[in-house]
């Protein structure tokens, strides 16, 4: 198998004007734990083309460069190119979507096609369980930046 895609979402008590900023390079640096990137352009104002550099995050076994492919703020949504040399290629949308004037749902989608065996591995190993434990942390991290313990 070469390819494969996994879509989640869950709601939060947060205006989505006040959550969408968070799915940025910057805006993960305030929520993610040991979240950081390179930033090569200059700016931190996120753009369709704009590019990035990870070390080691979100099922990277390696360095990999980011690519912002759609932005969309109006409609609170972002998809990123995420790409792994020799590896994997990652296409990851997220998504807010109002429900209500303090309620959002995010939803996230997570695709990923192999470049090499190594790639192929992963895709193998990335379970629709796994998946939903890797948002549902999401959900945590975010509850969390908001003074949520849970």
């Amino acid at each position: 198998m070469n390819t494969i895609k996994h879509t989640a979402e869950f709601e939060i008590e947060q205006p989505v004007a006040a959550l969408f900023p968070l799915f940025s390079p910057e805006g993960e640096k305030l929520w993610v734990p040991e979240w950081d990137y390179e930033n090569i352009m200059g700016t931190t104002t996120l753009s369709e083309d704009y590019v990035f550099l990870t070390k080691s995050h979100d099922h990277a076994s390696t360095e990999a460069i980011w690519l912002v492919k759609r932005y969309k703020p109006e409609d609170y949504r972002v998809q990123y190119y995420k790409v792994e040399p020799e590896d994997k290629v990652g296409i990851v949308t997220v998504e807010c979507v109002e429900q209500g004037a303090s309620r959002t749902c995010v939803r996230v989608a997570y695709e990923y096609i192999a470049l090499a065996d190594k790639g192929r591995h992963f895709i193998e190993t990335f379970t629709a369980e796994a998946y939903q434990d890797f948002i549902a942390e999401w959900k945590t991290l975010l509850l969390r930046y908001y003074g949520d313990p849970r």
